[in-house]
């Protein structure tokens, strides 16, 4: 009898670990860089017996590629920013979210929360996540004092040392160089074809001092560490990554500001485990975990909260501190209506000798 029960126990024991190995108990991501870190990964997959497994992105349009292109089945959680976040919403994507599982949505940031991003048909499909610029980054050792305008990528004394992001963010940035956010920063989603035109000569024009086009975080950070750029569009990741390297860094945000993100978490449609997802997306936004992300990316956390846990010197560094005052330098990507278009400039300018 008593070998019976021990031999029932060690069967129970084996089908228990052996569940967690079953695709129904593991957890896909399709994220950014630094979302997806064992620092703070580990102790969800421990307390709730799981195996979480992601996959990087090096794009908005690589996301919606991959969902859009049969493959959207193979994740269950993504991160969308906030340039294609509604059309992702719109066309089904994503499933809405069922909030009371998600408790700590209460606790996010009302400024980002309520906006309409992830919202239809009285649903929400999204929750806020991280938020922050794509600041200019730039070699203390060449360049002493922080450059006061994204035009100092034109410099031709800086020829085959620049490096542009592989994003419709460089189409952005070249526009505000033209002005075209003026007086209107909205109008960056909504460019005419002269104006398009226009920045596909600019961006052009810059190709000389285009050392890479880098599509990954850490392929940009490699590119400053190895000494082949000494400026580049980036993200705080990135600094933070050298900083740590004990690489001469900096970072800023020019007088023309610059644009910046807003990311979510969401669970596909196609997720046949949509329980772990929606735990998931509450373990990641409760306050303690915002932290341990803003450790890695030095993004800044869409839950106040965070700030419990912080240093008086971490919050300013996030700006948390004072976030209205730093969001107005932030031009938030919104839906670009006509992003193939948008993608057609950007591919030409790349194709261009």
């Amino acid at each position: 009898m008593k070998f019976r029960v021990l031999f029932l126990g060690l069967l129970a024991f084996a089908l228990a670990g052996s569940a967690c190995r079953k695709k129904e108990n593991s957890l896909n991501l399709l994220v950014w860089e630094g979302y997806a870190e064992a620092s703070f990964i580990h102790e969800f997959e421990v307390s709730h017996h799981c195996k979480v497994t992601a996959s990087y992105m090096g794009s908005s349009d690589e996301l919606v590629a991959k969902l859009r292109g049969g493959s959207a089945s193979n994740y269950d959680v993504v991160s969308p920013s906030s340039d294609v976040a509604t059309s992702i919403v719109k066309a089904g994507l994503v499933a809405p979210l069922d909030l009371p599982k998600v408790p700590s949505y209460s606790q996010l940031s009302p400024k980002l929360r309520d906006l309409p991003l992830v919202k239809a048909n009285g649903q929400v499909y999204g929750v806020p996540f991280m938020w922050g610029p794509n600041p200019l980054l730039y070699d203390t050792t060449v360049l002493s004092q922080p450059p006061a305008s994204w035009a100092v990528f034109w410099d031709p004394k800086y020829k085959g040392k620049v490096s542009v992001w592989d994003d419709l963010s460089t189409v952005y940035m070249a526009a505000q160089i033209l002005g075209y956010d003026k007086p209107d920063p909205s109008q960056l989603y909504n460019l005419t074809d002269d104006q398009l035109a226009a920045v596909k000569k600019k961006l052009i024009e810059l190709k000389p001092n285009i050392r890479k086009i880098w599509s990954t975080g850490g392929e940009l950070t490699n590119l400053f560490q190895n000494h082949e750029v000494v400026l580049a569009m980036g993200w705080p990741l990135n600094t933070n990554d050298l900083r740590k390297l004990n690489f001469p860094v900096g970072e800023t945000i020019p007088k023309e500001n610059t644009t910046g993100w807003i990311d979510h978490l969401m669970i596909t449609a196609a997720s046949t485990n949509k329980d772990l997802a929606h735990a998931f997306l509450e373990y990641m936004i409760e306050a303690k975990t915002q932290k341990l992300v803003t450790d890695r990316t030095h993004y800044t956390p869409a839950n106040p909260g965070a700030s419990q846990f912080l240093t008086s010197e971490e919050m300013k560094g996030l700006h948390l501190d004072d976030p209205d005052t730093y969001m107005q330098r932030i031009y938030f990507w919104q839906d670009v209506p006509r992003r193939a278009k948008y993608n057609e400039i950007w591919n030409e300018v790349k194709n261009a000798p």
